[in-house]
């Protein structure tokens, strides 16, 4: 009926399987990835022709999982899966990010690579097999892709590097990286690490690069068999050379060359915004001229800056290639937060503010792998104005969810243990100036703010990012990149960590590969520049605030025997849902019977803990309470004390003298204090009233007794 394709290796300890021609067969590449036993679906269609005007390549890629893969049913009213995940829209990127640099330059169709998770075996991360079946299904698609990429996730267990950990695995890694290329070399690493060395770093890499040259050979024997023939690239517009003659013997060349040279980004755009308008007046408004006119203005613009970087080591705005930007840092900016810091480095600048929450401000992921709480959040937006523009404001973006997730993994390894510090935290970053690497100082500022804030990391962490500029032979690497050197350079390699090692790397290559010569030379760049931006750091706050901003709240955990839980609880949450209202205390109970307390005020805390306690607590002989009676009858009266402890004051036991009623000492209602005098034949408590003083709690002796 049709033709199946499949190709099957040993990879990592389980068999990594690539089968096509059964499932989507009008897509032009698609590839069904089987790894252990979690299977993802992965697509490539490529439109027929560019739409005119398009001077870019308009790739888009998806990776969704289907709540079906895990045997689930979605949450929610609707019942089906809704917008992407967090964990949707970092995977999209993760795939997007290798792929892109490969298609031909001339390629501007509109394409679109689509990973669905059908199955998931709770063992193997769907991530790696949905990246390696965009590679197959794009290599087979006979789309001008310039691949195959393999990819692989790398762990670090007991000094030993460990290949495609599993789930379960990862606990005990002091490493989570994901590295993926060619054949030649590494384009895209991202990775959480435990403080590791470069040189580990380094290895790790350089490991799963040589890992999955396995897959790619797989990936191209299986296009040997069926790989459909290869389109078309149309050829470079004769009117390219012609519009860049027309603009270098204009002088244009020159002018852009002194509009690199301000320093300031404002001024400097103005003045390539004003270059480009009078070059663009020079082709007369010829349309085909037009047309190809914005890529052979960048390309004009790319030739300049980083030749001028090649030649003499001096950059955009005039410094060498290592030094970094002047590096301001301030804590407590914001009286009434948590904890906050303005970091602030050249022209980039972000505002980050940190608050503590209780357990139940935790946020709730429901994943694939299961449903689990997360402690640490940290947020990062990026509005327009911070690059003096305008534009939409809404959700955050694919960008600013990555961004905000690289400053996350960077800051994890350093937070204290839970049960040292039992607060939720969640970070926001506002970037208020942008001009390079935004997601650094969130990292930067992160750590102040926290610090600030009274969170005791283990180290202050920072970030820098470096770029590169490669032509041949030659290249230059570049510490603390600006915007532009981002945009016209071949390299974004970030690096975050503290002064013991690295915590976060993430890098991306816009060149076909890059070597191990040039990524060891940029991790050694880029510690010296961390070290330089932590020493800045400290200028404004050097270790973490021994206690946490009087603003937040103070938690007190205690532990009660499990089978307590209920009794605090009461029926319905009727005892806790007084307590918390009375007290104005948060309260959290887990089913070990850890209860943690929450509250600003410490008067309230305490209240909400003694009141617990009370809950709990077994009475003691001779000991005396507060309590209040309940209950009058003819022969006592009962009084609840130790919370919805309940225990009978005989009519003997009210007052020193005979009483006639009980309703002549008390009446329901009254508050009283008593002293526990023993059990009776069913355990019930028996109380005393006669021996304790009413005004004072203390006891009385026999002799004031007497006196009555």
């Amino acid at each position: 009926m049709f033709n199946v394709y499949r190709k099957e290796i040993d990879w990592g300890g389980r068999k990594l399987t690539l089968e096509t021609g059964k499932i989507a067969r009008q897509a032009d590449g698609a590839v069904v990835v089987t790894y252990g036993e979690t299977v993802v679906l992965c697509t490539a269609v490529g439109a027929k022709e560019a739409k005119p005007g398009v001077d870019f390549f308009p790739l888009t890629v998806n990776y969704q999982e289907k709540s079906f893969a895990a045997g689930k049913i979605p949450g929610g009213f609707f019942k089906r899966e809704g917008r992407p995940s967090e964990k949707e829209t970092l995977v999209s990127r993760l795939i997007d990010r290798p792929i892109r640099p490969l298609f031909h330059k001339n390629y501007r169709a509109e394409t679109q690579v689509i990973a669905t998770v059908l199955s998931h075996d709770l063992e193997n991360d769907p991530d790696i097999p949905a990246m390696i079946g965009a590679s197959a299904a794009l290599t087979i698609s006979g789309l001008p892709f310039l691949g195959p990429i393999g990819g692989a996730r790398v762990g670090y267990i007991k000094g030993e590097y460990v290949l495609n950990p599993r789930l379960d695995e990862m606990s005990l890694s002091e490493l989570d990286l994901v590295v993926a290329g060619t054949q030649e070399g590494v384009l895209m690493v991202e990775s959480e690490a435990g403080q590791l060395s470069e040189e580990t770093m380094l290895g790790a890499v350089m490991f799963g690069h040589r890992e999955y040259q396995k897959v790619i050979d797989a990936i191209i024997e299986l296009a040997e068999m069926c790989a459909r023939d290869p389109r078309e690239i149309a050829e470079e517009p004769a009117e390219v050379e012609i519009v860049r003659k027309k603009l270098l013997d204009g002088g244009i060349g020159e002018e852009l060359a002194q509009a690199y040279r301000i320093v300031m980004k404002q001024d400097r755009h103005a003045a390539i915004q004003a270059v480009k308008e009078k070059a663009l007046a020079q082709l007369g408004g010829e349309e085909a001229l037009v047309a190809v006119f914005p890529s052979v203005f960048k390309a004009l613009e790319s030739d300049i800056v980083r030749g001028n970087i090649l030649d003499t080591g001096i950059r955009i705005d005039g410094r060498d290639t290592k030094t970094v930007r002047p590096i301001v840092a301030e804590v407590g900016v914001l009286g009434r937060s948590h904890g906050s810091a303005l970091f602030t480095r050249g022209e980039t600048q972000a505002l980050v503010v940190t608050t503590l929450g209780t357990g139940q401000d935790e946020q709730i992921i429901d994943a694939l792998e299961g449903e689990y709480r997360e402690h640490f959040m940290l947020h990062y937006n990026f509005p327009p104005y911070s690059v003096g523009e305008v534009g939409r404001m809404g959700s955050p973006g694919r960008r600013e969810i990555g961004h905000g997730k690289l400053a996350w993994r960077a800051i994890r390894p350093v937070l204290p243990e839970k049960e040292a510090f039992p607060y939720t935290i969640r970070v926001v970053s506002e970037i208020t100036e942008s001009n390079g690497s935004s997601s650094m100082a969130t990292v930067c500022g992160s750590s102040l703010s926290m610090m600030d804030a009274g969170v005791p990391l283990a180290h202050p962490v920072a970030g820098i990012a470096m770029g590169l500029i490669k032509e041949g032979d030659r290249f230059a690497v570049l510490s603390d990149i600006l915007g532009d050197e981002d945009h016209l350079g071949d390299m974004d390699f970030k690096v975050a960590g503290t002064e013991k090692g690295v915590t976060a790397l993430q890098m991306d290559i816009k060149i076909t590969s890059i070597t191990e010569e040039i990524m060891k030379i940029a991790l050694a760049q880029a510690k010296e520049g961390r070290m330089h931006i932590l020493g800045e750091m400290a200028k404004a706050l050097r270790d973490a605030r021994t206690e946490v901003n009087k603003n937040a709240p103070r938690i007190t955990v205690i532990n009660i025997p499990k089978e307590k839980i209920r009794e605090v609880i009461g029926t319905g949450g009727k005892v806790i849902r007084e307590i918390c209202e009375t007290t104005g205390a948060k309260v959290d109970i887990e089913d070990d019977g850890t209860i943690k307390v929450a509250a600003v005020d410490a008067g309230s805390a305490q209240a909400a803990i003694d009141w617990i306690k009370g809950i709990v607590a077994e009475p003691e002989v001779g000991k005396i309470y507060s309590g209040k009676v309940v209950k009058v009858v003819d022969f006592g009266a009962f009084v609840n004390f130790l919370g919805s402890r309940d225990g009978l004051v005989h009519i003997s036991e009210l007052k020193p003298f005979r009483v006639k009623q009980v309703t002549d000492v008390v009446k329901q209602g009254d508050e009283v204090k008593v002293k526990v005098i023993g059990f009776d034949d069913r355990g019930k408590v028996k109380l005393s009233m006669k021996s304790v003083n009413q005004e004072t709690g203390e006891e009385l002796t026999e002799e004031e007794q007497a006196a009555g």
